[in-house]
């Protein structure tokens, strides 16, 4: 089912949240990311008290023409052809690359153009169960990310749905260079990037607002980070927001360096859903990285994530 095939009431009542089995089964066994995660993750929110509150829906692949919002024409070309040279792929990493990939990326960006439709058609928050791949850029992939969902559904809210002003929220360990690259010269996003200062990307990019944080600031720097940021979104006045909420500033992620606990993690999501239901802004929720070990770190707290989501959504009718 469609978001366009949603009632009124289901949209209001159910937090909906894009989910597709290639997510996994479209990376190959043998590529270092943690690919279980997302059926893991899945399982464990079927099993929760709260999951009469959820709505699983599963993504149409996006559109070529929603991918050329945000990349340049060549570049879609050559992946959608199986045309990247070896050294492009193993810049984007989940190598080795399996015949699904091209049709899990398009899946997995589909979902996030779906829940962004949503949110903006029904308000609310809603969700892409994978995603956040704000290390892609304009004409390459990098870090995990082939297409950037983020500035595609940025632009796509923009040129296709009426919003006047989108605020990118980027909360992951990682700064969001790719979404600042491309997004650099649009006066109607604002791109927000906290992150680790010494983490990759080591060459930053520069969003509209970097907050860097010292390593191992622990939670409380890391939410004095954290409210400047939804300050500096709120004052833009967006008409929608884009949460990129990956978890790898954990303190036992191998990839992040902030040691910020699972009650810091909580606090953080619950400090943004807060704020966007107060001054009413439609938030799409994008997964993010989260690579710790074991993984059931990371699995906690996009549990948490998700739960908290869906109570918050719950508010808003």
């Amino acid at each position: 089912m469609t978001s366009n095939e949603l009632s009124n009431a289901s949209a209001n009542q159910s937090f909906n949240l894009w989910y597709h089995p290639l997510y996994t089964d479209g990376i190959h066994v043998e590529a270092r990311f943690p690919r279980e995660r997302y059926q893991i993750l899945l399982n464990r929110l079927k099993d929760s008290e709260q999951f009469h509150m959820f709505a699983i829906r599963e993504p149409r692949q996006i559109s070529k023409d929603s991918l050329l919002l945000a990349h340049d024409a060549t570049y879609v070309e050559e992946f959608l052809e199986q045309k990247l040279s070896e050294k492009e792929m193993r810049r984007i990493g989940l190598t080795p690359w399996t015949p699904k990939m091209i049709e899990r990326t398009l899946c997995l960006t589909g979902g996030a153009l779906e829940a962004t439709i949503h949110a903006v058609n029904h308000g609310g928050i809603t969700g892409n169960m994978a995603g956040g791949t704000h290390h892609a850029h304009r004409d390459f992939g990098s870090g995990y990310c082939i297409f950037n969902d983020l500035a595609i559904c940025a632009m796509y809210a923009i040129e296709e749905l009426g919003v006047k002003r989108v605020a990118i929220l980027d909360l992951d360990v990682h700064q969001g260079d790719g979404t600042a690259t491309i997004l650099s010269n649009e006066a109607r996003t604002r791109t927000i990037s906290v992150h680790c200062s010494t983490n990759f990307p080591f060459r930053k990019s520069v969003s509209d607002f970097d907050l860097p944080v010292e390593p191992k600031a622990g939670d409380e720097l890391f939410m004095e980070k954290v409210r400047e940021a939804v300050e500096l979104c709120v004052d833009f006045q967006p008409e929608l927001v884009l949460y990129q909420a990956g978890v790898d500033g954990l303190e036992q992620d191998h990839l992040g360096k902030l040691c910020v606990s699972r009650k810091g993690m909580q606090e953080r999501n619950q400090y943004v859903f807060e704020k966007m239901l107060k001054n009413r802004i439609p938030t799409v929720i994008f997964m993010g990285g989260g690579y710790s070990k074991p993984i059931e770190h990371s699995l906690d707290s996009f549990y948490d994530l998700f739960i908290d989501a869906s109570i918050w959504n719950k508010r808003w009718s």
